[in-house]
């Protein structure tokens, strides 16, 4: 007679930090569900959600093309593109979010404009400053901030793959293209996508870092409710929670990504 080792329940493969923020948030919500101030700062901050989602989508999805780009070019045999995108890796990376955020806003945009009316000079056209929107130059900055740490990223991936591999297809005849399409990318994506998908909760977080600029999301109205109100620990528990809503979740969803690509390996 064999033994069967049992197989344990879905209680016991449950991790206990994960029960505990399911914990929390039941309690948070169930908080804001039957409290009728809650609720109120809840309706205020949460209008912000859409322009976070916003500000954090477009900006990740600039800085990925951006970031594909210069890796590329690190990765290029052509040593005058892999040394500018070394130093453009290397300078952007090496100064702050919020210190670049403001660069962008408030250097960065007038010059800009500046040399966008200096080409529409011969068509007597002229734009402003105030037209060049602060929820624009937020994600420019995290487009330009975010895209250094992605090219790392996809240079990593894509010097994870053998080069005896690309030899081979380059020996059967593929050009540099068909090479990076058909052996590179499908390899190197493995690499990628978890830690690009975790660049992408950390940008959610950096998001409310235009906050400081004004533009109206989640932390923004948050510090607009709690200054008018004097009510700061119960607006911040609602930003904390509605943050921790976005990130936690897409944490758990990058987990099973991981878990995905981990068993489906070979």
């Amino acid at each position: 007679m064999t033994y069967t080792p049992r197989k344990p329940s879905i209680l016991a493969r449950t991790p206990w930090w994960l029960l505990a923020i399911l914990l929390l948030f039941v309690l948070g919500y169930w908080g804001i569900a039957t409290d009728a101030g809650y609720s109120q700062i809840f309706n205020a901050v949460a209008g912000g959600l859409g322009t976070t989602l916003w500000v954090t989508g477009v900006a990740f999805f600039a800085a990925t093309v951006l970031g594909l780009l210069v890796a590329l070019a690190r990765t290029s045999d052509n040593r005058i593109l892999r040394e500018l995108a070394t130093f453009y890796v290397e300078i952007i990376r090496g100064i702050p979010v919020l210190v670049f955020l403001f660069y962008v806003a408030f250097v960065g945009a007038p010059a800009m404009v500046g040399a966008l009316n200096w080409v529409l000079q011969p068509f007597d056209t002229a734009i402003t400053v105030r037209q060049f929107d602060f929820a624009w130059r937020a994600i420019v900055a995290l487009t330009v901030c975010y895209s250094a740490f992605i090219a790392e990223i996809f240079r990593a991936g894509i010097q994870s793959v053998d080069r005896g591999q690309l030899e081979a297809a380059r020996s059967l005849g593929l050009s540099r293209w068909k090479c990076f399409r058909l052996v590179t990318a499908p390899q190197a994506l493995r690499t990628i996508l978890p830690p690009l998908a975790n660049d992408f909760v950390s940008m959610i977080k950096d998001s409310a870092l235009v906050s400081a600029l004004g533009v109206q999301d989640i932390t923004q109205l948050g510090k607009v409710y709690s200054s008018g109100t004097f009510l700061f620990f119960e607006t911040y528990n609602v930003v904390a929670l509605l943050y921790l809503t976005l990130t936690i979740s897409l944490s758990l969803l990058v987990r099973v990504l991981e878990r995905h690509l981990r068993e489906n390996r070979h």
